[in-house]
Formats: structure tokens, C-alpha cells, sequence
């Protein structure tokens, strides 16, 4: 298991894409280093008043702790009270113009750490190295993307699939059940809605072993900015006025419900101590919220919700 080849792997992601994306808006990104009194830190970039980019954050972290947080041991009884260490790349971009997606992508690499093994345990059939092993480490990795349109565009929703569909098919039948994932992970339960368009979504993946586990993080990582900036050179340009930016508010209102009750990473964060600043920065600049609003039958705005409920298959389309 190679740590160092993971840590170098997201630092490079997180300058890549700061670089295109600083290329793109034409304003420089802040670089905030810091430390975590707990253990480890992070490299937080952050845009803000940008000419696309309204508000944007790429973070990087690679953290440590003694004891897991509930979040994180919730479904998984066996790792409960063990020391850990998360690494990871975490960016979520709010854009000005609302016919520009809002968009998310995450990868990251979670262990904890067993008891050494006695030399004679080493022969029971729980073999050292099992990374699902009760007395051993265990590690997975994780990752995704997912889209949130105001003002969805059906090429862009095929083209922004089958990217990720193409990165994942060197791994037969792992965009299927992450798309699937994703479409179930971002759901407002309270709503009885979902947060867009989707995308793919993995946790807790060590099956393949830890070198292909770690190939199909990097093929999401990689994946990110072929599958958004042709959709944000499209989009950037187009003319929009007040009613536009207000239903862009009201829809961001949905993304902070989102953040703030569902999201395992946001929970697992503040859970272990970790930097609010940081963790916040995927909430949009401006958000608004409306009692019981509904738009009006024919509107483009009522077209949001004819397009998001129920899933559709858009890489096959």
C-alpha cells in the first residue's frame, strides 16, 4: 500500500485542475495552507468573485485522527475506535451564470490502522493484509462527480455521462453500479428529490486490490475536467437577466440542504474536528428559500425537475 504514491497523485489533481480552471476565469485562486492541531492539514484553493467561477474551492487534505467519528463507523462496526488517516481532493464550483452547472468531484483514500499481529496469529485463516480483516488494517477509496444544472441541456447531461462512463470502462461493470450509486447518494429524502443530474459515486472500494482500487480513483480524478469544461465553454456566454440568477438562488438553497443533512463527507468532518473553513467552502456564495414555491407549469424552471425526476440513462442516449 503506497500512501506517498496516493498523496503525490491528488496534489498533482489539485494543481491540474486549478490551473485550467484559473485559465478559464481568468482570476488567480487564493492558496491557504494549514494545519490540523489533531494531526495532518491541507492545501485549501479558493476563488471568489471570479467572472465565471462565482465561487469555487479545490481542496486538498491528508489528515489523521485517534478515534473515528460515528459517520464513519455507522456501517462499518468493526473499525470503531481505531486511529485513521483520510487523504483526499474535494472541489465544488458555483458559477455565476446560471445556464453554467454547479458542479462536485471528490476523490479520497481512507485507512485505519489494527493491532500488530502476534507471530502466531499471522497463520489464522483472518491473514494479515486482509483489508477487511477485524485485527488488520483497512483501508478503501472513494470518489465521484456529480452535476447540478439550473437549466439543464441535454447534450451537456450526455456528454457530462459518458465521460464518465468512458474513464470506467477499463473496469466492466463499475460505471453502472457508480452511476446508480450516485443517483441514490445525492437525494434530498426530505424533498423527494434529487440534487441533479447525477454522475458516479463509489466508497469503501478495495476489491480489485489496492493498485487497480487506486487506478479507478485516478480514472474519476482524470476524468473531471474533459467531463465539465466543454459544457462550461458552451455555456459561459449566454445572456441571462434577474429571473435566472433568482431560480439559480432557489435551487442553490436545495444544494446547502443537501450539504448540510446528508453529505457523509460534510458530517465526518465536523464529527472529527476538522477545519469548518474547509468544509464549507462546497456552499454557493448566495442562496435563497421560498415558502412552498413551485414554478409556474411550461417554464423553463419547471423543466429542471422533468429532467431530473426520475433518472435517466444519459450516456446511453
Amino acid at each position: 500500500m503506497d500512501r506517498l504514491a496516493v498523496r503525490a497523485y491528488l496534489l498533482d489533481l489539485q494543481q491540474r485542475i486549478v490551473e485550467r480552471m484559473e485559465a478559464l476565469d481568468g482570476k488567480r485562486f487564493l492558496h491557504d495552507e494549514w494545519k490540523r492541531p489533531e494531526g495532518g492539514g491541507g492545501i485549501s484553493r479558493i476563488l471568489e468573485g471570479g467572472e465565471l467561477l462565482e465561487r469555487a474551492g479545490v481542496g486538498f487534505s491528508h489528515v489523521t485522527g485517534e478515534q473515528l467519528p460515528p459517520s464513519a463507523t455507522a456501517h462499518r462496526a468493526e473499525i470503531a475506535g481505531r486511529a485513521w488517516e483520510a487523504m483526499g481532493v474535494s472541489l465544488v464550483f458555483h458559477p455565476r451564470n446560471p445556464y453554467v452547472p454547479t458542479v462536485h468531484m471528490n476523490v479520497r483514500f481512507f485507512t485505519t490502522r489494527g493491532p500488530s499481529p502476534r507471530p502466531s496469529e499471522a497463520e489464522s485463516p483472518q491473514q494479515v493484509g486482509d483489508p477487511r480483516g477485524e485485527g488488520e488494517d483497512v483501508w478503501w477509496f472513494g470518489g465521484g462527480m456529480d452535476l447540478t444544472p439550473y437549466y439543464p441541456f441535454e447534450e451537456d447531461c450526455v456528454h457530462f455521462h459518458r465521460m464518465n462512463r468512458d474513464a470506467l470502462a477499463p473496469f466492466p461493470g463499475l460505471h453502472e453500479r457508480f452511476k446508480k450509486a450516485c443517483d441514490d447518494y445525492f437525494y434530498l429524502k426530505h424533498r423527494g428529490e434529487p440534487r441533479g443530474i447525477g454522475g458516479t459515486f463509489f466508497d469503501d472500494f478495495d476489491e480489485l486490490g489496492f493498485e487497480k482500487s487506486f487506478a479507478v480513483m485516478r480514472a474519476t480524478g482524470d476524468a473531471f475536467l474533459p467531463a465539465y469544461v466543454p459544457i462550461v465553454e458552451r455555456r459561459r456566454a449566454a445572456a441571462y437577466g434577474e429571473r435566472e440568477r433568482d431560480f439559480q438562488a432557489y435551487r442553490r438553497g436545495r444544494y446547502v440542504e443537501f450539504n448540510l443533512v446528508w453529505d457523509r463527507g460534510t458530517h465526518f468532518g465536523l464529527q472529527s474536528g476538522g477545519r469548518a473553513e474547509s468544509i464549507l467552502m462546497s456552499l454557493p456564495p448566495l442562496a435563497s428559500w421560498r415558502y412552498d414555491w413551485k414554478p409556474e407549469p411550461g417554464t423553463p424552471e419547471a423543466r429542471l425537475l422533468e429532467v431530473l425526476i426520475p433518472p435517466r440513462d444519459w450516456a446511453a442516449r
